[in-house]
């Protein structure tokens, strides 16, 4: 593919329309210095210099299709709190629409605050509330997804699953049915509890340690034939598409009816993996509903998944710097 094509794609994922479903979060970083242990306990005595908001989870994911220039629209739940509140101005100041998102009393939005010392992580601490949203909120939530399919057209809709209790059962059944209606591309990134909900999606992509956990595997070994045994076993499951699992460093593995590849990492300078997920589910999702090439859109994921863990803590996809990536690794 030459680099006039490259830049013809990044073009058009400005046209795509895309609404992420999921766990939301709020992502706090306390950034500090540490020379000291206390003297109350053998801990770090970590000085505060600054602190940092980032969106977190579900909303990583649309911040990485926003940043790749898609209409994005997150719909999930999050709680009547000062969180939610900066949580919505973060994704508003990225242009991203959240005037889909339903706010719950009875629950607290997801906040993650994490302790950095030294460019790691001294410690993380979470308030969340993880049991499913009640029926009431489900009923609202997929009135919501209703109301957002009618005004907002999307292309492709993204479920993305953190165990955090807005993705039931119901609600996934529901929205993959009106995605089939719709003619909307659907890719899931899932998490053990609801694994085996998301039947007849197009893209299935859980990581090696989901797959394995999921379907109750102890396989060691890791080549296409085991690969294409997971993916087989997964279509008896799922009846979906495609599977495209994530293999660490040893890259990506998709699997398309009798397409089959293990496309390998390429060299990075790894400082944090977090949210790598999060952009190869985005990436992987917009090049798929723009071409329908999945060899491609493993390609580039996986390339985009690289790129964002050279930088500590979650981060969206650098457009610019992804555009140079692609045509420099895969021309």
């Amino acid at each position: 593919m030459s680099s006039t094509d490259f830049k013809s794609l990044f073009q058009q994922f400005n046209q795509l329309k895309v609404v992420i479903v999921g766990d939301m979060m709020l992502d706090t970083y306390w950034w500090g210095h540490t020379d000291r242990i206390s003297p109350e306990a053998p801990v770090p005595v970590v000085s505060l210099d600054k602190s940092e908001q980032r969106v977190g989870g579900a909303a990583n994911v649309a911040l990485n299709t926003a940043s790749l220039g898609a209409k994005t629209t997150v719909i999930s739940v999050i709680g009547e709190d000062k969180d939610g509140n900066d949580l919505t101005s973060l994704l508003n100041g990225h242009q991203i629409n959240t005037s889909y998102l339903v706010k719950s009393k009875d629950r607290i939005t997801t906040n993650k605050t994490r302790i950095m010392s030294r460019n790691q992580q001294m410690m993380r601490l979470d308030s969340e509330y993880t049991h499913d949203i009640s029926t009431t909120m489900e009923s609202a939530l997929i009135d919501a997804v209703h109301l957002c399919f009618k005004n907002e057209k999307p292309d492709v809709l993204i479920f993305e699953d953190y165990n955090k209790g807005v993705l039931t059962e119901g609600l996934i059944t529901e929205l993959i049915a009106l995605c089939k209606e719709y003619n909307v591309v659907t890719s899931v990134d899932p998490k053990r509890k609801n694994f085996l909900s998301f039947k007849n999606v197009d893209i299935f992509k859980p990581n090696l340690k989901e797959v394995k956990e999921g379907l109750n595997l102890l396989i060691e070994h890791i080549d296409l034939t085991t690969l294409d045994q997971m993916h087989q076993s997964l279509q008896n499951e799922l009846n979906h598409k495609i599977s495209f699992i994530t293999l660490s460093e040893k890259g990506v593995f998709y699997q398309m009816k009798n397409e089959a590849h293990i496309i390998p990492t390429h060299v990075r300078n790894i400082a944090d993996v977090s949210g790598a997920g999060d952009t190869v589910i985005a990436v992987a999702s917009l090049v798929y509903a723009a071409t329908k090439n999945m060899h491609l859109a493993a390609d580039m994921a996986n390339i985009a998944g690289g790129l964002v863990c050279e930088q500590v803590g979650t981060a969206a996809i650098n457009k610019i710097l992804f555009l140079a990536e692609c045509e420099l690794l895969l021309n």
